[in-house]
Order: C-alpha cells, then structure tokens, then sequence
C-alpha cells in the first residue's frame, strides 16, 4: 500500500459508493407507478436493467484508463472540449438531483408522523440533511465512505424485508395478488422503461473521485459493475414482491407501498422503522451525490475550466469549496420548491437529471467503442448506445433543450474563465489544515 492510500476509498467503500448512491428513494415510491402496468412492469425492469448494464461495462471500460476522474479519461478518447462537457453535464445533473433527494428523504418521515408532512417540516429538514451530510463530507473521502457503508446496510432492509414477506407467501396456501390485467404492449412496456431506469441511475458516480479510489483501474471498474448488478436483482425482486402482495388498486394509490406491504404483514410499528429506513435511503443517495459532486466541480477546477477557488482543498484533499458550491446550489432548489408555484418546476428537474446525465452515459460509450476491440465488447456498447437513444427520446424534448442550453451555458462559461485565468503549471495549493 503506497503512501497515502489509507486515506483513500478501496473496494467496499467504492461499492457503497456505486450501491448507495443508486438506492435512493425512487424504488420505495416505484411500485404505485409501476402497479397500473401489471406484467409490462416486470418485463421493463428486465430490459432497462440490461441497459444500465450495458452502459456501466462502458463506464468500467472507461475507468481502466486511471483513476484521475471521468472528465481525464474522457478527455483521452474524445479531447478537452468534450471531456469539460461531461463533467459539467455530470455536475449540473448532481446538484440538481440532490435537492430532489433531500425533499424525498424529509417527505418519507411523513409516514412515521403526519405531522411531519408539509413544506413547514420537509423544507428544513431538507436542508438540515444537505447541511449534515455536508459536513460529513467536508472531513474527508473516507468518512462520507463509512457513512456510505452504513446507510447501504439501513437501506437495504426494507427491501430485504418485502423480498422475504413474498418468498413466505410463496411456501403459505394464501395466494399472491394479481396483477393489474393490462396487455403486453410496446407503449406500456416503454413507459415501464422509462420508469425503471430512472430508479438505476447512479453508478457513474463511481467514476467522479480524482485521485482517491486506491488502485482505480481494478476497483472501479469492479465497483461498476458488481454494484449495479446487484441494485438491478434487487429492484427486480422488490418491486415485483410489492406487486404480487398489495392489490393492484391500493399500491397505485399509495404513496409508500414498501411501507405498506410491511404494515400489512407485521404492523405499523415495524412499518414505522421501515419508514425511516426509506429516508435513509435518500439521505444515503444525498450524501454519495454531495461527495461526486465536490469531485467534479474539483475535475473541472483543476483543468482551469471553473473558477480557481473551487479546486482548493481541505484535510484530507477534500475539495470542500466545490462541495458547498454544488450543496448551495442544491439548498436553492429545495428553497424553490418550498413555493406551491413551482411544484411543476420539480418534476421537470427530474426530467433534468436524467436528460444530462445521458451526456455522459454517450460520451463514455463512445470513448469505451474506441477502446476496445472485441466483437463482443463492441456489441454490449451498441446495445448500450441505443438504450441511450431510447432514454433520451423518454425524456422529452423540453428537457432535452434545456440541456443543450446549460451545455451552451457551461461553454460559455469556461471561456470566459480560461480568458480571466493566465495558464499556469502545477496543482492548486490546498487549504491550510
């Protein structure tokens, strides 16, 4: 081990990394948009699963290239324009997610107690969760990976629970629920699709450490895949059991079916705590995304493609400024929707989020293709390369343009900071400790 690498994240923090940041609180509300599709739903988990498969073999593929960030190996393949772009489509699509996270991880404690319902509760305790989470990864890599750790083994027991409750129905003479009787058709298994990949996206945040993942051409690309692998089987068998237990009619009409099948099961004080398990599942996803965003605002810093004060560090070589910039950013989101004008705002952002991070999911098949050889590889990046198109086009226009203008935007502005910002050689200097 080389000096320094105690400080950095090996396989198992780089898998909570992947795991943690993928298991938001997406899946546990998943099942009531799922439930109207019937067997559609089963049949779109299975193919947007091989699609984020597909696309995390090309982002490990990728990561090969070293451990310096996603925007170095793809400045590699496809050159420094392209490569700022990725990480600025990556930045944007983190801070705007992470606001959408926090107001999650608030509004599922609602189940515990109604009185905590109501942006009077779920806007502060939104904040105070980026604010929290902040400081945790303002310590350092490790401590926002230890905390990484912890909330997977939380998360995962809801999960693991309503996986258990179907395989006891299973053994039990009481039938399982039918599900909702609607053909199998392209339009409603394309919508399953569309939902289910959204609950996928996160492995790439893998991909966003500069210099902190001990021996990153193995661990990352492992973390990659073996996490996504295992998030994909996971939701496949927990929204598929939330299916089969609840009715079709009463998980469309619940706002937390996991909560639900629990309650039915073992009672609502068991549900209560899987309740709490389910935010902190998002404020586990919070605190990934706090750490992959502090990263790329540092990538993008460090190339002088942002402003030079947001590649200074702190112990640890923790870029705490592009942390707090991408948390403030974050905190104003939250702030916005607080507002009842603007709750049409946050489901565009959603729509956001996703539609960015198809950049990068393009850019690093591209830059995959170009490494390597073999007909199999290249066929696993043209599926993945198609299931993008797909993604995209789920998406919507609106959204697709008004990425195209933040890309615009962020050209814009890395012009105007390479023509404030002489060139000079060396790294930043760090933050005194």
């Amino acid at each position: 081990m080389g000096a320094g690498d105690d400080r950095k994240m090996g396989l198992w923090m780089t898998s909570a990394l992947v795991v943690g940041t993928m298991i938001g609180a997406g899946i546990f509300m998943l099942p009531m948009s799922l439930a109207p599709l019937g067997a559609n739903a089963i049949i779109g988990w299975v193919i947007s699963s091989f699609g984020a498969l597909c696309i995390a073999f090309a982002l490990a593929r990728l990561s090969t290239l070293g451990g310096d960030g996603i925007q170095a190996n793809i400045e590699r393949q496809l050159g420094a324009t392209t490569g700022f772009l990725v990480a600025w489509a990556f930045w944007v699509s983190n801070w705007v997610g992470l606001g959408a996270l926090a107001i999650a991880g608030a509004s599922a404690l609602s189940w515990v107690d109604p009185d905590f319902t109501g942006p009077g509760f779920v806007i502060p305790a939104a904040i105070a969760g980026v604010v929290l989470l902040s400081a945790v990864n303002v310590l350092g890599v490790r401590s926002a990976g230890r905390m990484q750790i912890a909330t997977v083994m939380i998360k995962l027991l809801p999960l693991a629970a309503v996986i258990l409750l179907l395989a006891l129905r299973g053994v039990s003479p009481e039938p399982f629920e039918p599900l909702a009787p609607v053909p199998i058709d392209v339009a409603s298994i394309g919508t399953a699709v569309a939902l289910t990949f959204f609950a996928l996206l996160g492995f790439e945040n893998a991909t966003a450490p500069v210099g902190k993942v001990r021996d990153p051409a193995r661990t990352i690309p492992r973390a990659i895949l073996g996490g996504t692998l295992f998030v994909a089987l996971v939701y496949l068998l927990a929204s598929t059991s939330v299916q089969l237990l609840l009715p079709a009619e009463t998980a469309a009409s619940s706002p937390a079916p996991v909560a639900d099948v629990i309650a039915m099961e073992w009672g609502g004080a068991i549900a209560s705590l899987a309740a709490i398990g389910i935010a902190v599942a998002a404020f586990g996803a919070l605190n990934g995304g706090i750490l992959s965003t502090g990263e790329l605002g540092y990538s993008m810093a460090l190339r002088r493609d942002l402003p030079q004060v947001m590649a200074r560090t702190w112990r640890g070589n923790t870029p705490v400024v592009a942390q707090l910039a991408g948390s403030g950013l974050s905190i104003l989101l939250i702030l916005a929707n607080g507002s009842r004008a603007s709750a049409s705002l946050f489901t565009f952002l959603i729509l956001l989020t996703t539609a960015a991070i198809l950049v990068v999911y393009l850019a690093g098949t591209i830059a995959a293709w170009r490494l390597s050889g073999s007909a199999g590889a290249k066929l696993l990046l043209g599926c993945a390369f198609l299931f993008i198109l797909f993604a995209g086009y789920g998406s919507g226009l609106e959204a697709i343009l008004w990425c195209l203008a933040l890309l615009a935007a962020g050209l814009i502005l890395r012009t105007v900071v390479h023509g404030l910002q002489p060139k000079q050689q060396g790294r930043p200097e760090s933050l005194p400790t």
